[in-house]
């Protein structure tokens, strides 16, 4: 091996293969080392200490075999790569209540695809249906605004049906009254956090699952939501009836001119990137839209916080400057709304699939926020009632985060 490789005799190289890298074909004088030997001294120790990386120890570390495998070659033996925990499977006999509860839940997670597959079959695979599905459509595209001039169509007995009974009891999901709320006076209730989907404000405000019309009674409250699912076939006819309509400010201002009150997801889509176990991150500093319309309507406001909202599914890594996050923020600046990147659990496991996890949900009703009405309200009055709302909703996290949240990771801050 004293030897330059010109002089190597082919048939001995062919026989010591296995002891031969056979990418470094070079010689020793063209790689810039005095010898064999100390061919690879100056070479870094470790792919982070090299532009190159794992290429450049793929021409220069130790000597490969023909058997060498694919961890080899890309350098990749010693790398920790996490190994996904085998599935937990639920038992196959439960309690006959149990599963009602999981049916209930599994059954809305996939509402969107099943009233889909509906409307979509009836209309192109079904002579009969056809007709029906074409006059429905021109119906709620071109006639039907009641989701945005009229707070829905609220319908008690699908607010009150066993189905959303069993839909709360899986977390279960119960509400709790701070304090009083008058019933001749209007309410904008502030939901928090949003989470991945808001379950507590779902079953707090759109059904009587929880019992809220015991708890605040003739106080008649519509949750709002986005515009795009009023354009899901026969999906929006299920919101109208729980009494869910627009969050637009034209809904909002109808629906407390009737004399009803309103709840919002205050943190709305920039939040549910923030819904990690155990963390208490909320999107608020710049929310005033809100406030605005309290004001402009003498509408009280009662913050509302939701112990365990963001326990209820695992969200994915997505630290600013990711790839995941510029992605959440392009598609929630394009389409309105955002994409977590979160899993929960199966129907038959316990830590794969998308229905959440059976954790408990606490709704807290706060105490409300007296306002007073002014139909053109200047900033410096907008910001003042902002200030007073955020001290009283750090007011109710204070009172309730060591019965409710006694495993938080994190104290409630506003990142936004």
């Amino acid at each position: 091996m004293s030897k330059s490789i010109d002089a190597v005799d082919p048939v001995a190289v062919s026989k010591s293969i296995d002891a031969v890298d056979p990418v470094a074909s070079v010689s020793p004088v063209e790689d810039g080392a005095a010898s064999p030997t100390n061919q690879f001294s100056s070479l870094p120790t470790s792919p982070a200490d090299s532009p190159g990386g794992a290429v450049k120890l793929l021409k220069k570390d130790k000597p490969l075999s023909r058997s060498a495998s694919l961890l080899d070659v890309l350098s990749l033996k010693d790398m920790h790569i996490p190994t996904p925990p085998a599935p937990k499977f639920a038992p196959l006999i439960v309690p006959r209540h149990r599963r009602l509860q999981t049916a209930a839940v599994a059954t809305w997670a996939f509402m969107i695809p099943i009233c889909l597959t509906v409307f979509y079959g009836s209309l192109f695979f079904s002579k009969w249906l056809r007709p029906l599905a074409i006059a429905y459509a021109i119906w709620f595209v071109v006639l039907d605004r009641a989701w945005l001039h009229r707070g829905g169509r609220r319908k008690q007995w699908l607010r009150s049906s066993a189905f959303w009974r069993n839909f709360a009891a899986y977390y279960p999901i119960t509400t709790v009254k701070d304090a009083d709320l008058p019933a001749d006076n209007k309410y904008v209730f502030g939901y928090h956090p949003h989470g991945i989907i808001s379950m507590g404000a779902a079953c707090t405000f759109a059904t009587e699952s929880t019992g809220f019309s015991k708890l605040f009674p003739d106080v008649v409250c519509h949750l709002l939501t986005l515009d795009a699912n009023f354009w899901i076939p026969f999906y929006r006819d299920i919101l109208m009836g729980l009494g869910i309509a627009s969050v637009s400010k034209r809904s909002c201002r109808t629906i407390l001119k009737m004399g009803h009150s309103i709840c919002i997801v205050i943190g709305g889509a920039s939040e549910s990137l923030y819904a990690y176990p155990g963390t208490n991150d909320l999107t608020l500093k710049r929310r005033l839209g809100f406030i605005k319309i309290a004001i402009r309507e003498g509408a009280s406001l009662v913050p509302v916080y939701g112990f365990g909202e963001n326990d209820i599914y695992e969200l994915l890594p997505n630290e600013k400057g990711t790839m995941t996050y510029r992605f959440q923020k392009w598609f929630q600046a394009t389409f309105g709304f955002t994409v977590p990147l979160f899993h929960g659990r199966g129907v038959f496991t316990y830590n794969y699939g998308l229905m959440p996890h059976r954790r408990p949900v606490t709704v807290v009703v706060g105490a409300p926020i007296a306002v007073k009405q002014s139909d053109k309200p200047t900033d410096e009055e907008v910001q003042a009632v902002h200030k007073q709302y955020i001290e009283g909703l750090m007011a109710l996290w204070d009172k309730y985060k060591d019965e409710y949240a006694k495993d938080r990771k994190s104290e409630l801050k506003l990142v936004d």
